[in-house]
């Protein structure tokens, strides 16, 4: 993806200064909804469910913004394109100076050419469609018919615009690691870039897609070590090569401690409690709050999620890495969409 221009770097490097100074999270990600379109084998929040009492709306998420102040924002879920105000809510997070950097995660099946530049126009400066085989196996692994033949059409039209603002996300795991090489072939050749990811069991609970066998882990690592020798020859790979290198170490060990998790980016529901993570479910009514009781505790590093591996670095590092490639993770905060 293209650099993010010099005045929105350098708002945004004083914006990760002044948060980083006053322990605010760089990033936020605002949970619009937890129903979605599909019911995908690695993640919980499956199905359409009833709207629930005390719904945000767009007063709300610009009342959050101004008290939280974030680098960037992601609008997950679920699936954000499920919400009738999303546009509504795409202003509200929306700050005059361009403020935040705004992130729509979105599994692709109710996008499509006129909400990309409806919301574009709007602000979002990055669209995440997750992708998890390069042909319809994403379907079965979604449990969402048709899905992939339609991000096959949709998103070489997006990418063709020439905005080069559209990224897939992968959640690696023992269903798809074969194919990572193809769905890498696949983003160059519908010319957007990919961030890749590790699924975590923290969400299901279940190790039917976590990569452990000897074979495996040696594929991996072979497979890792291609993508290392292909990132930086067409601008395809977003993620940074010390974070694809961690994806081996996090499936071998089982975890990567250090986890920032309540300090360096947080969730908001979709009825405004406040997360350390999206994968525990402990609700908090404010910033202080989550540093006073989550943030102490927290020893856990059984995730390695994207915006989780951005923000392990340094301040500097993370600033270099994100602003002169804008490479802000794909799937929300502590998500695998």
């Amino acid at each position: 993806m293209k650099a993010i221009p010099f005045v929105r770097a350098a708002r945004m490097v004083g914006r990760g200064t002044w948060s980083f100074l006053t322990d605010r999270p760089l990033v936020v990600s605002f949970e619009v909804t937890h129903s979605c379109t599909a019911d995908c084998l690695h993640c919980d929040k499956g199905g359409i469910k009833r709207k629930p009492a005390g719904l945000l709306r767009a007063p709300d998420y610009a009342r959050l913004r101004a008290q939280l102040k974030p680098m960037a924002v992601q609008l997950s879920g679920g699936e954000p394109l499920l919400r009738k105000d999303l546009e509504e809510i795409v202003r509200a997070v929306k700050e005059p100076s361009g403020l935040p950097y705004t992130i729509l995660v979105t599994n692709g099946r109710l996008f499509t050419e006129e909400k990309y530049l409806a919301l574009r126009a709007l602000g979002v400066n990055q669209f995440s469609i997750s992708l998890d085989f390069p042909d319809a196996r994403h379907d079965n692994f979604r449990r969402s018919p048709g899905l992939y033949e339609h991000l096959s059409t949709l998103v070489p039209k997006l990418a063709a615009h020439g905005f080069d603002d559209v990224a897939l996300n992968t959640a690696i795991t023992r269903d798809n690691l074969a194919s990572l090489l193809n769905i890498y072939d696949r983003a160059h050749e519908w010319g957007v870039s990919i961030s890749f990811s590790a699924y975590t069991p923290l969400r299901t609970h279940s190790m039917d897609h976590y990569i452990s066998s000897p074979a495996d882990l040696l594929l991996l690592r072979q497979t890792l070590d291609e993508l290392l020798s292909l990132k930086g020859r067409d601008g395809v790979i977003a993620n940074s090569s010390w974070t694809l290198s961690g994806i081996h170490d996090f499936f071998v060990h089982g975890t990567i401690p250090g986890c920032k998790a309540g300090r360096r980016f947080l969730v908001v529901t979709p009825t405004g409690g406040l997360r350390a993570c999206s994968m525990f479910q402990d609700t908090y009514a404010s910033p202080e709050e989550i540093l006073k009781k989550w943030v102490p505790k927290n020893t856990c590093g059984e995730c390695y999620v994207s915006i989780r591996s951005y923000l392990d670095a340094s301040f500097w590092t993370l600033l270099k890495d994100n602003v002169s490639n804008r490479v802000f993770s794909h799937h929300p905060q502590t998500k695998q969409c």
